[in-house]
Parts: structure tokens; sequence; C-alpha cells
């Protein structure tokens, strides 16, 4: 009887059976990490535009003196993004960021600086003012 165990002990030991279903798990999880890396890269990338897009909008509005400027860079932007106006002088610099959705430790920015343009009744350099004569008398 001990020698009957014995032996069937070994036939199970040497037994593979089972091994392909292991095997598969490890390779269905493998490609579940890369297929959801590969559209966390893609919703990255996609982010990244977003807040170019926003950027650059709401320094051209904010440039022209548009009060709406840091709603629509919330519409361009994505959700959850964090829209930073500043600058000096005549300068607009306007920072967007916003996490990945499907990357959480990821976060992309983008960065757009706009030059003011002049109000009504400022005048740039070169220009002549109401009443001045540029022209030879």
């Amino acid at each position: 009887m001990a020698g009957r165990v014995v032996v069937r002990w070994r036939l199970l030991l040497r037994d593979d059976t089972g091994m392909v279903s292991v095997e598969a798990a490890y390779a269905m999880a493998a490609i579940a990490a890369f297929l959801l890396i590969g559209v966390g890269g893609v919703a990255g990338v996609a982010a990244q535009i977003q807040c170019t897009d926003a950027a650059r909008e709401v320094a051209r509005l904010t440039a022209a003196g548009d009060e709406s400027a840091r709603r629509v860079g919330a519409a361009v932007a994505p959700s959850g993004a964090e829209i930073e106006v500043g600058g000096e002088g005549d300068e607009v610099v306007v920072e967007v960021s916003a996490g990945v959705p499907l990357l959480p430790m990821l976060t992309v920015s983008a960065r757009a600086v706009a030059a003011r343009e002049p109000t009504a009744g400022e005048s740039t350099a070169g220009e002549s003012t109401a009443g001045e004569s540029t022209a030879g008398d």
C-alpha cells in the first residue's frame, strides 16, 4: 500500500496538466496591463493637446481683455484642469495642468504666452496720435 502511495505521489508531481491554464492567466494579466498602459498613454496625449489648446485660448483672450477667458479655457481644458493666469507688464502667461484619467500619477501641463493688446486710448510706438501730423509740412 505504501508503495502505491509513493508511486501515485510521484505521478502527481510529474503531472503538468493545468499548467497551460496558469500560463494563460499570466498572459491575460500581461495583456490587460499593456492595454491599460497603452490606452492611458493615448489619454495622456489627448489631455496634453487639450491643455495646450486651453492655455493658448486663455492667453489670447486675456491679452485682448476678454473677461470670459477662464470660462472658455475651462470648456476647452480636460475636466478638473487647473488654470493659472499671470504675467508682468505687456505679457500674459497662462499655465494649464490636468491629471490623466487612466494614469493617476501622471500630470500634464501646457504654458502659453501672449502680448497684451493695447486698449482704447493707448498708443503704440510709431503710431501717430490724433492731431499730430507725421508728414512733412
